[in-house]
């Protein structure tokens, strides 16, 4: 069971942090509904502080209100991965363009180094340490990039797809793929300092992940008499 701790965050972003990484572990399966009551009673708060939480994982897409059903996890369709991954490839390409642009020798020197620190954070790293290097290479990029919206935008998509990202980070091939394309990005974006190769760089590197998304979200989610689950297979 969860323990809330009452003298510490407020309430709603405790319960919130916790159904969401539930959510993004596959420990809630695309399809299930979410009732309120056993929310409140797993919880131990209140159904005000539940139907706080749920409008916010609606408003991350991690979550559908399906009219005479109510909320139930989110079920995507390859079009709709696809399109979050359109979406994601074009902001990232201008994150590692504009990075390659505005981007000061430290800020370079900054992603530089931290690429290197990832060989044993990513490649050699668990699923939290992958999560975290890999945040922490998107936050030095987006600094470099200057420009806040962006920042803002590409945090909204990363959430929507934090489900895709925790299969790639379990699979050590790609791991090892995903990090030569982030060698490529920094070579372009912090080394030469090429706008249109560090963006040529960072599409591509989306564009697989896109694929390898679909492919795998694909396998591990079937239908079943209209009941959408996830195979037994460890998230």
């Amino acid at each position: 069971m969860p323990v809330i701790e009452r003298h510490a965050a407020p309430l709603r972003q405790q319960v919130l942090t916790l159904l969401r990484e539930e959510i993004l572990e596959g420990r809630h399966v695309p399809g299930e509904r979410l009732r309120e009551q056993d929310l409140c009673v797993a919880y131990g708060v209140s159904r005000t502080v539940i139907r706080e939480v749920l409008r916010q994982l609606e408003s991350e897409s991690l979550i559908s209100v399906i009219p005479g059903r109510g909320p139930i996890v989110a079920v995507l369709s390859k079009h709709d991965i696809a399109s979050l991954y359109e979406v994601r490839a074009a902001l990232e390409g201008l994150a590692a363009s504009l990075f390659a642009r505005r981007a000061s020798s430290p800020q370079a020197e900054r992603l530089i180094d931290h690429l290197a620190r990832m060989e044993r954070t990513y490649l050699q790293g668990d699923l939290a340490s992958r999560e975290e290097s890999k945040s922490a290479f998107y936050r030095i990029l987006l600094d470099g990039a200057g420009n806040e919206v962006l920042t803002a935008d590409l945090a909204g998509v990363h959430t929507r797809i934090g489900l895709f990202r925790r299969y790639a980070f379990l699979d050590d091939g790609r791991v090892a793929q995903s990090y030569e394309e982030l060698r490529a990005i920094v070579r372009a974006a912090a080394e030469d300092r090429d706008p249109e190769a560090a963006r040529s760089a960072s599409v591509h590197h989306i564009e697989l992940a896109g694929h390898l998304a679909i492919l795998e979200y694909e396998r591990r989610v079937t239908v079943d008499g209209g009941v959408v689950h996830l195979d037994e297979v460890a998230v």
